[in-house]
């Protein structure tokens, strides 16, 4: 059976915990911040997990 292949793009967007969830960071960072409050902000810091319905998919992205 050959080798399964990662997606290229996933593993730089995604990371699998030791629980089995998989983390991701929260998009709206980059720029045009200025007009976005800090309340607005500030929760984008944290990272946040794949919902259930698309965890396969994403699973099958990273399979490693």
């Amino acid at each position: 059976m050959p080798k399964l292949k990662t997606n290229s793009a996933a593993k730089k967007r995604f990371k699998k915990t030791a629980k089995g969830k998989i983390k991701y960071k929260r998009p709206g960072l980059r720029h045009l911040l200025y007009q976005e409050s800090s309340s607005i902000k500030r929760p984008k810091r944290k990272p946040e997990y794949v919902h259930k319905t698309n965890k396969k998919a994403v699973e099958k992205l990273i399979p490693n």
